[in-house]
């Protein structure tokens, strides 16, 4: 299991959701299962529910008769917990991160190191692949992609020189990709260059965004008051949308009041900064230098 992924800020999430040991919590995120082990720890007669669009984070099932795994995607949570006969839950757990077996499986195409197709699928049950994205999507479309998910500074290049290069032949690998946009690498930044390329695409393959808010709206439902929400994020994306939904209960920057003034919140924050690994967890595994964690309790 530790050799699929390694849980990043295990002790801080799991001690964050508080656990109640009789308690109905879901790890939105199984993946390796180090999350789920960690709160099975802590229940009696609870009982966990986790989810996973990952075929292969099946294989790290737990043998406990407290456990459910439920494969498919979270962001319709609230629809297979209630066909489960579930309305209600004590605390959920969110790892958006990729997985280490997904980035060091190269196949799957996730990272930019290995040169393998350009696929991304979290589910290669069908969808996209970030090669058909390269290949098909229109010029305005790969600029507003690179701009909006990969947050880079010369998207309307990048989607030029892409769409130029198609045009002699189909950029299906990453070592492809990485080729036709090396002259447009900064030379002291050029991982960070490449690794907001394949996040943006990703991202869109995978329809990240939507699918975390989604998420997010259904725990929020679900949640009972004083249930608690602890989400691990890993770009300022993802961080901003974990900030405001449970800061003001939305996604957007400024707060929305009702029609008499006042601002209703869905959440009490337990954590007013994000929590970050210490010196000790990132150098036992440096994956974790991104990490945020937030986490917040359900008023009512």
């Amino acid at each position: 299991m530790n050799d699929y992924h390694i849980p990043v800020l295990l002790k801080e999430s799991i001690n964050g959701l508080n656990i109640v040991p009789d308690g109905i919590y879901v790890d939105a995120t199984f993946g390796g299962g180090g999350h789920s082990s960690e709160i099975l720890k802590y229940l009696t007669h609870g009982r966990l529910y986790a989810f996973d669009q990952d075929e292969d984070a099946s294989e790290n099932q737990p043998e406990d008769k407290r456990f459910f795994f439920i494969q498919g995607n979270f962001r319709f949570i609230k629809n297979f917990l209630k066909y489960e006969g579930v309305e209600q839950i004590d605390g959920l757990i969110a790892d958006l991160g990729v997985s280490s077996h997904q980035f060091d499986t190269s196949e799957r195409g996730f990272t930019y190191r290995s040169d393998a197709l350009l696929d991304m699928r979290m589910n290669r049950q069908g969808g996209i692949t970030a090669g058909t994205i390269i290949n098909d999507y229109e010029e305005d479309r790969l600029f507003r992609l690179f701009k909006e998910y990969g947050e880079l500074n010369n998207a309307r290049k990048l989607a030029n020189v892409i769409v130029h290069e198609r045009e002699k032949q189909r950029i299906n690998s990453a070592f492809q990709l990485i080729s036709c946009l090396r002259p447009l690498a900064p030379k002291q930044a050029e991982n960070q260059f490449f690794s907001k390329v394949f996040q943006a695409l990703r991202i869109e393959v995978n329809h990240e965004i939507e699918s975390l808010k989604d998420m997010l709206s259904g725990a929020a439902c679900l949640l009972k008051p004083g249930g608690r929400l602890a989400v691990i994020s890993y770009h300022s994306l993802e961080d901003r949308l974990v900030k405001n939904f449970m800061r003001w209960g939305h996604f957007t920057e400024e707060p929305v009041k009702d029609i008499y003034g006042n601002r209703p919140e869905l959440f009490r924050l337990v954590t007013r900064k994000p929590v970050v690994a210490g010196d000790k967890e990132l150098k036992d595994n440096p994956r974790a230098r991104s990490a945020h964690l937030r986490i917040g309790e359900k008023i009512n």
